[in-house]
């Protein structure tokens, strides 16, 4: 007996202290929706600074918090952070160290995955974060897929956006070119996400 097809969707899963990041991760969910493919929003709890407390399983405001099984069940992934010191934000981190179960069972091999990111400065280190965001999907066997030079906002950004995935400079609000290499970047990883899909059925 086959076990029951779940319907295909692209999670779009981020940590966002300020708000920035939740709306790169609106803007995409725009792209990947633009594709006919449904896109969710996860976020992750922020790691206390004190051992013993944890936070309440429901966020009381915003995006509900991801779980270990819509990360397996998805189609694509786009996972988006601010920068910290030039990498991911700790939050989005420890979640995904708690993967390894999905690593053993090799539940994200051959999906496609993006990264975005937000930084408060030009050049506050949005490449190096985005680069290591890209280290444990690869480990998981994910299809690293970034922003092509043929989506021509690309080269005329002077704010956030760059061919290793969707960012924001944080002075200002989004720029049309952020906002609009974000729905290119979605969009891009719910087709390709369609096509794995179509693949898999037919293989």
């Amino acid at each position: 007996m086959k076990a029951e097809k779940k319907n295909p969707y692209v999670l779009i899963l981020y940590y966002s202290s300020g708000g920035h990041v939740k709306k790169l991760a609106n803007q995409i969910a725009l792209g990947v929706e633009s594709a006919g493919v449904p896109a969710i929003l996860r976020t992750v709890p922020k790691i206390s600074t004190v051992c013993e407390s944890t936070e309440n399983d429901i966020p009381e405001h915003g995006d509900i918090y991801c779980t270990n099984e819509e990360l397996k069940d998805c189609s694509g992934l786009l996972l988006g952070s601010p920068t910290r010191f030039g990498t991911m934000a700790g939050s989005l981190k420890y979640f995904l160290e708690s993967s390894s179960n999905l690593w053993l069972e090799g539940s994200l091999v051959n999906k496609p995955a993006g990264v975005f990111t937000s930084s408060s400065s030009l050049h506050g280190g949005q490449e190096s974060t985005l680069l290591s965001m890209m280290l444990p999907l690869l480990h998981h066997g994910m299809m690293i897929c970034g922003v092509p030079y043929s989506e021509s906002y690309l080269s005329q950004t002077q704010t956030g956006g760059s061919p290793y995935g969707s960012s924001h400079v944080e002075n200002t609000s989004l720029s049309e070119e952020e906002k609009k290499i974000c729905r290119a970047h979605g969009r891009r990883i719910a087709l390709i996400s369609s096509k794995m899909e179509c693949r898999n059925e037919t293989a």
